[in-house]
């Protein structure tokens, strides 16, 4: 299949996927704010992992718990909303990108901050 293919394939997925999210029942999910970060389509169109984020003090345990119940209804949402041969398995697995980037940011202003009140001498300049 062309690379081109499966990254529209993909792209369809994670948009059909962030809404179906929204429609699940189960409180482990559904009280989590969950954005599908990503999604990854093997080239048989029979996996596919998806990254996500979730927001809010769930446990981490707890959600994907609740993913892992929901999967069949997810699956049979996406069957239902997109043409394809096959309807992928999904394996879902926690993004944790943006929980990285805010912590380099934290320790990035601390550097700065400690900077700002270190006395200037000749070697810092």
């Amino acid at each position: 299949m062309a690379n081109y293919r499966r990254n529209r394939i993909n792209e369809e997925v994670q948009r059909e996927l962030n809404d179906i999210l929204r429609d699940v029942k189960d409180p482990r999910v559904s009280d989590a704010l969950m954005t599908v970060t990503a999604v990854d389509v093997t080239p048989d169109l029979k996996f596919a992992k998806v990254y996500y984020s979730a927001l809010g003090r769930q446990d981490e345990k707890e959600v994907m718990a609740g993913l892992k119940s929901a999967a069949g209804f997810i699956r049979g949402q996406v069957a239902k909303r997109l043409n394809l041969r096959q309807t992928p398995e999904f394996t879902f697995v926690r993004d944790r990108s943006m929980e990285n980037g805010a912590h380099i940011s934290k320790l990035l202003r601390s550097v700065e901050a400690d900077l700002k009140d270190e006395p200037e001498t000749e070697e810092n300049l």
